[in-house]
């Protein structure tokens, strides 16, 4: 366990079958509508998840969770051999949200991801939040694919994953939706 899940009295786990409604309930509560609930079910029953977790308080409440989805790198160049992985959706509870928890989980899933093997993560999402840990909009933009801009970040977790670029990607078919 990382030292922000316990500063945060959590335990950071992978999502088993029986965490999946409350893990439903959260993402639903987390976002505006519920394409981000769909989104995870969907990632989650085509095979496409690589790292599923979820943050659990003192009290055995599952209070944030996080998803990565594998990316697939084309078939030319030298990046064609990563593995790389897009961070999609993070949720926290509203009335949790600013106290660690996310952070908390999003540092103990990069250290999976790294023991994973993982050479780069992707994100979109605000350049003021995710920069803290590591990620970065320049080297997205050595990162083809239907996202860019600020809120496109790459976080590379080995050599390969910065050495290897550029690399044309292509999503997972469920973010279609989000495109």
């Amino acid at each position: 366990m990382t030292q922000a899940a316990e500063a945060a009295g959590l335990t950071i786990r992978n999502v088993t079958p029986d965490d999946e409604a409350a893990v439903r309930e959260l993402v639903m509560s987390a976002f505006p509508s519920d394409m981000e609930a769909r989104l995870v079910h969907t990632l989650r029953h085509c095979g496409a998840l690589v790292l599923e977790q979820v943050a659990v308080d003192a009290d055995g409440r599952i209070v944030g969770h996080i998803a990565y989805s594998r990316v697939t790198p084309a078939a030319v160049g030298s990046g064609q051999g990563m593995q790389v992985v897009c961070l999609a959706p993070i949720s926290v509870w509203p009335d949790r949200q600013k106290t660690g928890i996310g952070s908390a989980l999003i540092k103990a899933s990069l250290d999976c991801l790294k023991d994973l093997g993982e050479d780069l993560v992707l994100v979109l999402g605000p350049p003021s939040y995710y920069p803290r840990f590591g990620f970065d909009p320049v080297l997205a933009r050595k990162v083809q694919g239907p996202y860019a801009g600020d809120a496109f970040m790459a976080l590379a977790l080995t050599e390969a994953g910065s050495r290897d670029l550029p690399i044309e990607v292509a999503f997972a078919t469920p973010f279609e939706e989000f495109e």
